[in-house]
């Protein structure tokens, strides 16, 4: 039992720590504005698979949204963000649904953007 606590306050006080590094952004980052496409000929031509960010937009496979909030999440590799958004939705019940936009960068003109990590697609930055 006295191993049990200290062992608990660690694990609580390691936790706090992780999630206070979490910033919480109103808009998609500037870095990360712009037009992406799966490879340079795909931004010459109108192409559903490719995205386009704004600060409060998104346009993608996942229809045309309307950015909520953004959380940054450090990680060895650079930030992680989390975007939440606000998507028409097709079902005539509801007129919005809401979902998740993972994006990840790097330092080499290029993102990858998913609903999940599990389905990530890498994209380039158009001219």
């Amino acid at each position: 039992m006295r191993i049990a606590i200290p062992l608990v306050l660690s694990i609580a006080i390691s936790s706090q720590a992780a999630i206070a590094d979490i910033k919480r952004h109103a808009s998609i980052p500037e870095a990360l504005q712009g037009s992406w496409a799966t490879s340079a000929d795909a931004c010459k031509i109108a192409n559903k698979s490719a995205v386009a960010l704004a600060a409060k937009t998104y346009a993608g496979p996942a229809g045309n949204c309307t950015v909520m909030w953004v959380s940054e999440t450090p990680s060895p590799h650079g930030a992680l963000y989390s975007a939440r958004l606000r998507c028409p939705n097709e079902d005539a019940q509801q007129q919005w649904s809401e979902t998740n936009l993972v994006i990840r960068s790097d330092d080499t003109n290029q993102i990858s953007v998913g609903p999940d990590f599990g389905s990530l697609k890498t994209y380039q930055r158009c001219p």
